[in-house]
């Protein structure tokens, strides 16, 4: 639960709000939804994105369902002070793409009495953390955990597979390059891809074992 449009005349005093989660989770859909509530209480708003994501529109930040909110592509987080000069509210998307600078930028608005709601993946390709999210989900006072559904067994997924063998860290794509799992069909795909490496058969309802799982 996070808190909206909170006043105290004797402090001003700002916060933290992270959604996480993997790809096709709506990260994004809800992150246009809070800055879109915002903007209609007259609050001033500004939207910031890495501008390496480019996949939709070079300027707006846009979900998978085609929602979209004009936003300011900046190319580090050092950036976004400058531009959030006076605002209320400030929205970040793709936050793992930024550098670790991101944390001290979210936390200085915070102090400044800014709300800053961030939106990113909370894991990379291979199940780790990514980027600067763990940090900005320490101090963050509000973290909302978001799941898409499994393309394989219908369960919730919190993992993005990438479908292809680049093993690049950042790689855009959609769902050509990349497919949400749950944590059984996620480990199962990368123990068999694993073992298509080494030159193992592995069949699709081989079990899994603790050493299959090694990264």
């Amino acid at each position: 639960m996070f808190l909206e449009n909170t006043v105290n005349h004797k402090e001003q005093f700002g916060w933290i709000e992270v959604i996480c989660g993997s790809m096709f989770s709506g990260k994004t859909e809800e992150l246009i939804r809070r800055l879109k509530r915002a903007q209609f209480a007259k609050q001033k708003v500004e939207i910031f994105k890495p501008s390496v994501d480019i996949r939709y529109n070079e300027e707006m930040v846009v979900s998978h369902d085609a929602n979209e909110i004009r936003s300011t592509p900046v190319p580090a987080a050092a950036n976004i002070p400058i531009l959030a000069d006076g605002c209320e509210v400030v929205g970040i998307d793709e936050a793992q793409f930024f550098d670790d600078e991101i944390v001290r930028v979210c936390n200085d608005l915070a102090n400044k009495g800014i709300r800053v709601i961030v939106a990113g993946l909370d894991m990379d390709f291979k199940g780790n953390p990514f980027g600067p999210m763990p940090n900005l989900m320490a101090t963050a006072e509000y973290v909302t955990k978001v799941h898409a559904i499994c393309t394989r067994t219908g369960n919730l997924a919190q993992y993005s597979y990438r479908k292809s063998q680049s093993d690049a860290l950042v790689l855009l794509g959609e769902t050509e390059e990349y497919e949400p799992l749950s944590r059984a069909a996620y480990y199962k795909a990368m123990r068999r891809d694993k073992a298509q490496n080494t030159g193992l058969n592995l069949t699709e309802d081989s079990d899994l074992t603790p050493k299959d799982t090694d990264a």
